[in-house]
This record gives structure tokens, C-alpha cells and sequence, in this order.
């Protein structure tokens, strides 16, 4: 199951950063007085009554950004509501209700998800009656904090808490793999997905997908039952000529996220564009399993090898070695079978769980190799490791100073769980965080 997702949304100004930043004891985003600084989502792991979530920082609700970027951040604010397990909405007791907090909770009233209302900027105890206007944005009860003066942190963890899904035990069932079918135009995806359809012992059948423009077929494949989610063929935004082409790239993101593994299509007689480096950023962006499948492989006979195709493949991913590349003929079927085992491959990958025991001696090792490099003349040291969730695999490091770790140690860390775990072909989150005294060793530590 992979990581629960909190994220927290409100007017401009009302203290989502500063509230981001005092869950996670840690300064991370940017804090300022001035409308729209935060644009981009920011995450952060946090752990609360022994479960593990990524909170989210998003950018103001209706702010109108002086850069021409308020789609941008608009969007940004959709992706972490529609990704959400949670949401904090967020009001600033000291300014009371505005029109746009209004705004706000009209836009989640559809979101069928809990909602914690959160009037921050409670400094005192008599400031809790101003907050009892907020009642009108019809949320239930309103928890009052303050980031200066510490007040509630605790409960709204335990809040959060509470309403975080169940964990679920992964070993019980075995849910059907959701294959989504990224790419340009023309690249070849519904011809692909119509071959499944023809395929020998498999069963088919169309169902409506979420979206207009998108169905989902149910197919199974000796035994395996597969979903394939096609998705809108995609161009460059300035050759956009319609509506349904603008919002094509929304809805392939969607089908990205509903995905256990991501088919990302290539023509084989074209060239990687700026498109496919867009759609990639976004499987990246959501660490989802994925495999380069150049199609059309029949078009060249032989006119070059598949070797210079990789090759070509990995310079323009350099940071995606690890996913596996396969050259395929959609229309007459050629390796298809192969792809979709491969595809199951990654999907028991990404759920693959490895006891605390193994990792710890892994890291161990694997510090005592190559030590980090010295910070503030000591050597920073990791106390243990655990894997916290799947799907993708979560591992977080219990260290004294996660800024002594810099950027290249933590790709070592990286390539050796790669290297010696069951999910080499999948993302792996890897987290840094502090060790406080009260930190309970995790059972199987030597």
C-alpha cells in the first residue's frame, strides 16, 4: 500500500507553509508575507502514532500569480487534491472568514474525502472564539494552532491520524494490474491495446473509463486478469488546436496515477521530444514503475540495432536506468507477451515488502564500503533503516543529520538497494530523517 498522502490547501496567507514546516520540525518550504510564494507542491514524510504519511504543501487558492503562472499552480493544487487521503483546510483566525475561504470550502464540498478545518494563527486561548465563525464553511469542528507558540500540534496529528486509510494487508488478494498506455500520437497505443483485445486466451471486455476520452479494458492473459487504460495521443501544447487536445495531457497525468505500471510508447522511426520528456517528468513525479517500449520495431528492419536504440533511450533519461526497455511490433503482436510478463514483474516489484533485519544489514554494509563524507568534521552516521510502505517501496534512514548526507551519497543508497532488493526495476523512495532519543528501535536490529 503505498504512503498515505495528507495535503494542505487555503486562501494565500494563512500559514500553509509555516504550518508544513511546523509538522515536519523542519524548515522546508519558504515562508514569507507576500501573496503566491509557494507555487510548486512540496512533500515531506511524517510520522505520527506509529503511521507514516507525505504531507503537502500547495500554493494559495485564488491568488493571481505575477508571472503569468496561475494555471500552473491552479493545476498543482488539483494534482495534491485529487492525490489526497486528507486535506487540511487551512483558515488564519487573526484576518477571520474571507470571500475566499468561501471559495475554498466550495471547492472541496464535492471532494468526498475527510477535511480537517484548521484555524491557524491562534496564538492565545482568547483568540478560540474568533474561530467559531469558520463554522459557516460547514466543515464541522474547527481545531485551532499556532505555529509560534506550538499550540495543538499533537492533536492535529492525531487527527490525521485517525482519518488516514486503513492499512491494508497486501497478502491477502491479488488486485488486478492496471497497465496505462502513455504517449505522442500516432505511437501505436490503441493498436496495441486492440491487439490485446485479439490476442489467444484472452478475455476482453470495454468498459467506460472516468473520462470521455479513455476506456478501460479488462483482458485476461493465462490466468492473470490486466486492465489496460489507453490514454489520449498527445502534442506539443503550441499545435493544440482544441480543448479536448489541451485537457488530452490532464487526463493522461490521471491515467498515470490510477497506474501500477506505465507503458511510456516511442515510435521507433521518431525521434524523443519535449512532449515525451513532459509525460516522463510526470510518471517520475509520481515514482510509478514504468517501461520504455519502442513500437514499430518491424519499420526498421534491421536498419539499426537495438543496442543504439538504448542507448539513444538512456541519454535522454539518464536518471531512469534502471526501468527496462522493450521493442515491440503492436500491430502483429511481436513481444507483446513478453512485455506484459515483464509488466507483472514490476507490479510484484513495487509491492515487495523486505523485513528490518535484511535492510539494516544491507545499509550497514554498505556505509562501512564507502562512509559518507565528513560534515562539520564528523562523520554523520545512520542509526537504522525501515521500509515503511510499498507501491512504490518507502525506506526511510534514522540518521543524526539528514543534511550531512548530500546528493550523491544518497543515489549510492539508492543503487545499492537497487542493486541487492526484489525492486531494482522500480522507484524507490528514500527518506533522511532525524533519530530523537525517544525513537523506538525498530525489532530485528543487531
Amino acid at each position: 500500500m503505498p504512503v498515505p498522502q495528507v495535503a494542505i490547501v487555503g486562501r494565500p496567507n494563512v500559514g500553509k507553509s509555516s504550518l508544513f514546516n511546523w509538522l515536519a520540525r523542519r524548515r522546508l518550504a519558504i515562508v514569507d508575507d507576500y501573496s503566491g510564494v509557494t507555487r510548486d507542491r512540496m512533500t515531506t514524510l511524517i510520522e505520527a502514532n506509529e503511521r507514516y504519511f507525505e504531507l503537502i504543501d500547495t500554493g494559495g487558492m485564488g491568488v493571481e500569480d505575477e508571472d503569468n503562472l496561475t494555471d500552473d499552480v491552479r493545476h498543482q493544487i488539483e494534482l495534491a487534491i485529487a492525490a489526497a487521503d486528507v486535506i487540511l483546510l487551512v483558515v488564519d483566525t487573526q484576518t477571520g472568514l474571507m470571500p475566499l475561504d468561501d471559495m475554498v470550502a466550495e471547492r472541496l464540498r464535492g471532494v468526498e474525502k475527510p477535511v480537517i478545518l484548521v484555524a491557524n494563527k491562534t496564538d492565545q486561548e482568547h483568540q478560540e472564539i474568533q474561530s467559531e465563525e469558520f463554522h459557516k464553511l460547514g466543515r464541522g469542528h474547527v481545531l485551532c494552532t499556532s505555529t509560534t507558540q506550538n499550540r495543538n500540534r499533537d492533536r492535529l496529528l492525531e487527527l490525521i491520524a485517525d482519518r488516514l486509510p486503513d492499512p491494508v494487508d497486501e497478502t491477502v488478494t491479488t488486485p488486478q494490474m492496471k497497465l496505462t498506455i502513455v504517449g505522442r500520437r500516432n505511437v501505436g497505443k490503441s493498436t496495441f491495446v486492440n491487439t490485446l483485445a485479439e490476442t489467444e486466451r484472452m478475455i476482453v471486455s470495454e468498459v467506460p473509463g472516468t473520462t470521455r476520452d479513455s476506456v478501460d479494458v479488462h483482458f485476461e492473459i493465462d490466468g492473470q486478469t490486466f486492465v489496460a487504460i489507453d490514454t489520449p495521443g498527445l502534442r506539443k501544447r503550441k499545435s493544440q488546436r482544441t480543448d479536448l487536445e489541451y485537457y488530452g495531457m490532464h487526463r493522461a497525468q490521471r491515467g498515470v496515477r490510477r497506474a501500477d505500471v506505465v507503458l511510456m510508447f516511442f515510435d521507433a522511426t521518431e525521434t524523443i521530444s519535449k512532449v515525451d520528456k513532459q509525460l516522463m517528468g510526470y510518471v517520475m513525479e509520481n515514482h510509478k514503475p514504468c517501461i520504455f517500449v519502442i513500437n514499430k520495431w518491424d519499420m526498421l528492419h534491421g536498419s539499426i540495432s537495438t543496442d543504439r536504440w538504448v542507448s539513444y533511450l538512456r541519454a535522454q533519461f539518464p536518471t531512469l536506468a534502471y526501468a527496462p526497455i522493450a521493442f515491440i511490433t503492436g500491430q502483429t503482436g511481436k513481444n507483446v507477451k513478453t512485455l506484459l510478463n515483464h509488466s507483472t514483474m514490476l507490479f510484484k516489484q513495487a509491492r515487495e515488502r523486505v523485513s528490518t533485519g535484511v535492510l539494516n544489514r544491507l545499509i550497514k554494509a554498505a556505509v562501512e564500503a564507502h562512509q559518507p563524507p565528513l560534515y562539520q568534521n564528523k562523520r554523520p552516521k545512520i542509526y537504522y533503516a525501515t521500509q515503511v510502505s510499498t507501491e512504490p517501496p518507502t525506506v526511510v534512514l534514522m540518521c543524526g543529520e539528514p543534511k550531512a548526507f548530500g546528493n550523491d551519497y544518497r543515489r549510492y543508497l539508492l543503487g545499492v538497494l537497487r542493486d541487492h532488493l526484489a525492486f531494482g526495476e522500480v522507484p524507490i523512495k528514500l527518506y533522511l530523517h532525524r533519530r530523537n532519543r525517544n525513537d523506538k528501535i525498530p525489532e530485528g536490529i543487531n
